[in-house]
C-alpha cells in the first residue's frame, strides 16, 4: 500500500504523536508498505534516517504565541500533489486535527482516496492555550515576579476568572469543529477504549477502532522486578512540561513526602510552555534543593533513564493514552495518576498504582506514601507493571493497523463500484460525481 500521512507534529520535536508515527510507519515499511510523511519544518534537529520508502515532505509554518510548539502551517499546493496525486496513495492517514490534518481532508475529498485519523489527543482539554492571558502572554509576567507571591496570586486569579467566563464555551467549539473534521474519515481511531467511548459521548457517529499507539520492546528491554528502595526514594516524571499537564500537582505531592521520606527526590524530564511556571512554583513550595528540571532530553536515553528511579508520578488530565506511562511500567516502575480519560487503563488501582481524583496533591503523597513504605506492595505492583506494558507490543498493533488500511481501502473501492461515485478533481479538469 502507498499510505499517506499528514501530521501537525513529527520528529525530531518529541511527542507521544510524532513516536507513534515513527514506529508504525518504519514497521510498515519493512513489511513493503510505502509512506509520504506532510508534516512541519523545525530549525533544529535532523531528519529521522529513512531509506527510499518513507518520504518526508516538510511545511513552512509559524508558531502558535501561546504554545511555541504548535505549528501553524501554511499550505503548499505542490508538496501536496507530490505527496498524495504523485505518490498515487491509497489512503490518507492524518494524525492531528490542525492545518495539515485539515490539508489531508482537502486531497482525500480531491483526489478521491479514502482517509483514517487518529484521534490522538483531547484538543477540547488544550483550551487554555486560545485564552486571551496566553495568547497575549500575560502569563510571561510571571517570569519578572518569581518572588512576588501578591503579584503571581493576582495574575493566577485574572487567568481563572477567564477559564470560568469562556473555557465551556470555547471547549464545546472545539468539540464541534474536531467532530467535523474526524467525521470526513472512513474510521477514527483511538489509542484506548476509553477515549472512544468519550467520543461516542461527544456524538460521533462514524466507525471507531481502538489501536493502541504501542511499546517498543526491542528499546525497552531492562525492565525487571522492582524492590522496595533502601535509600531515599527517587521519584520521576516524564512529559511534555505544558499547563494541561498539572505537573505543579506532583510539586505540591512532593513538598508532603519530604516530610515524610527525609532526601527524597523527583526528577522532572521535558520541556515545554509550562517549564518557567513550574520552576517558579517548586521555588515558592522550598523545593529547589528536591527537584531537578533536566527539560529536553533525547528519546534514545529514556530506556536506561527510568531504571534509576523507584516510582512513577503524573497528574495529567488528558492522556489518550500515556506512552511515558507505558514505557515507566515497562521498566518495572509502579505508579500514581489521576483518574481522568485513559490513565486507569495503565494505571490500574490496586494492580500496579493507584490514580486519585484530578488535583487532589494530599491524596497523590498519600497513596506514594503507602506503595513506598510496604515492600510486598511495592513489589506486586511492579510486577504487574511489567505484565500491563507487555500487553502493548508494537508489532501486534503495527498488525492491526495495517489490517485496518486494508479493509478500508476494499470497503471505499467497493462503493465506488455501486455509484454514485466522487471523481476526483486535478487542477485543470473537470470532474465532479458519476453515475454508474
Amino acid at each position: 500500500m502507498n499510505i499517506a500521512i499528514f501530521t501537525d507534529t513529527f520528529l525530531p520535536k518529541i511527542d507521544g504523536i510524532a513516536v507513534s508515527v515513527d514506529h508504525f510507519c518504519r514497521l510498515l515499511a519493512d513489511k513493503g508498505h510505502k509512506f509520504t510523511i506532510c508534516c512541519p519544518k523545525y530549525s533544529e534537529g535532523e531528519e529521522p534516517d529513512y531509506g527510499p520508502a518513507i518520504q518526508t515532505y516538510r511545511f513552512k509554518n509559524t508558531s502558535l504565541p501561546s504554545y511555541p510548539d504548535v505549528k501553524v502551517v501554511l499550505p503548499s499546493q505542490k508538496k501536496i500533489l507530490k505527496a498524495v496525486r504523485d505518490f498515487n496513495a491509497d489512503i490518507i492517514h492524518i494524525q492531528t486535527p490542525g492545518l495539515l490534518g485539515q490539508y489531508g481532508v482537502l486531497a482525500s475529498k480531491m483526489y478521491g482516496i479514502p482517509m483514517v485519523g487518529t484521534y490522538h489527543t483531547l484538543v477540547s482539554e488544550q483550551e487554555t492555550y486560545l485564552s486571551f492571558y496566553r495568547l497575549l502572554k500575560v502569563d510571561k509576567l510571571l517570569d519578572y515576579f518569581k518572588a512576588d507571591k501578591k503579584v503571581k496570586k493576582r495574575l493566577e486569579k485574572l487567568e481563572k476568572v477567564e477559564q470560568i467566563a469562556t473555557g465551556g464555551l470555547k471547549k464545546a467549539l472545539i468539540w464541534k469543529l474536531t467532530n467535523k473534521l474526524y467525521e470526513t474519515c472512513e474510521t477514527i481511531i483511538t489509542p484506548s477504549e476509553m477515549i472512544k467511548q468519550e467520543l461516542l459521548e461527544h456524538d460521533v457517529k462514524k466507525p471507531i477502532a481502538v489501536i493502541s499507539n504501542g511499546m517498543d520492546f526491542t528499546l525497552f528491554r531492562n525492565g525487571a522486578v522492582k524492590e522496595v528502595p533502601q535509600r531515599a526514594p527517587k521519584l520521576i516524571h516524564v512529559g511534555r512540561i505544558s499547563f494541561e499537564k498539572n505537573v505543579e500537582i506532583v510539586l505540591r505531592a512532593l513538598a508532603l513526602l519530604k516530610e515524610r521520606f527525609p532526601g527524597i527526590t523527583l526528577d522532572v524530564y521535558g520541556d515545554g510552555p509550562a517549564l518557567t511556571s513550574m520552576k517558579i512554583e517548586a521555588r515558592h513550595l522550598g523545593l529547589l534543593d528536591d527537584v531537578t528540571f533536566h527539560g529536553f532530553v533525547s528519546r534514545e536515553t529514556l530506556p536506561d533513564v527510568y531504571p534509576n528511579y523507584d516510582l512513577f508520578l503524573t497528574a495529567s488530565t488528558m492522556e489518550t493514552q500515556g506512552l511515558v506511562v507505558l514505557e515507566a511500567m515497562a521498566c518495572g516502575l509502579p505508579c500514581v495518576g489521576v483518574s481522568a480519560f485513559a490513565l486507569p487503563e495503565l494505571i490500574q488501582e490496586g494492580r500496579n498504582g493507584f490514580v486519585v481524583k484530578p488535583g487532589h496533591h494530599i491524596d497523590m503523597a498519600e497513596r506514594t506514601e503507602r506503595i513506598l513504605k510496604d515492600p510486598a506492595l511495592y513489589k506486586a505492583f511492579s510486577t504487574q507493571s511489567l505484565e500491563i506494558a507487555s500487553e502493548h507490543n508494537i508489532l501486534e498493533c503495527a498488525d492491526r493497523l495495517e489490517a485496518l488500511y486494508e479493509k478500508v481501502i476494499a470497503d471505499y473501492r467497493s462503493d465506488r463500484q455501486k455509484g454514485p461515485v466522487y471523481q476526483p478533481v486535478h487542477p485543470g479538469e473537470e470532474g465532479g460525481v458519476i453515475e454508474q
